[in-house]
């Protein structure tokens, strides 16, 4: 086994799109480049949207380590075993449902995501079954509250 130091590297990630909350409908607008890469999306239901925590690209987010979810409070836990918006590169994914979408305007409508209007979208994938969910996940206790599946709409973002 071998020993590699790794220098850092810088990496240019270009939006997408970007998340677009109006009257209670949630959409990813997406940039007329891009808009050929949607073709056949729409045979899927559901989709995996990457996105780009904006509000929490800045010096102090990015060095957070630990943090206090709200979902476990007086513990600390180490970033990477949370899914805070707050961490080294604030990179976030949220499987989404997809209702409509138009391809050639570049609109998909979604029926929720946690994040906030205007954030930038970096990626989109399509939700295999197959590859994306797991049989025997294991969670810790603080989590054993959670209703098994989330719920598709209602996050009220």
């Amino acid at each position: 086994m071998t020993t590699e130091t790794f220098s850092e590297q810088r990496y240019e990630v270009k939006p997408i799109g970007r998340i677009e909350r109006s009257a209670g409908h949630i959409r990813i607008e997406i940039l007329p480049q891009y808009r050929p890469a949607l073709q056949l999306l729409d045979r899927f239901t559901h989709l995996i949207v990457v996105w780009w925590a904006d509000k929490h690209d800045n010096l102090k987010s990015r060095a957070a380590l630990q943090c206090e979810p709200p979902y476990a409070p007086g513990r600390v836990h180490g970033v990477f075993a949370t899914r805070a918006e707050y961490r080294p590169n604030p990179i976030a994914i949220t499987t989404c449902r997809m209702l409509t979408i138009d391809e050639p305007a570049g609109i998909i409508q979604i029926a929720n995501i946690d994040a906030l209007d205007g954030t930038p979208v970096v990626d989109l994938k399509p939700y295999y079954p197959v590859c994306d969910r797991v049989q025997e996940a294991r969670i810790p206790e603080w989590l054993s509250d959670w209703p098994e599946w989330m719920p598709e709409e209602g996050l009220g973002l």
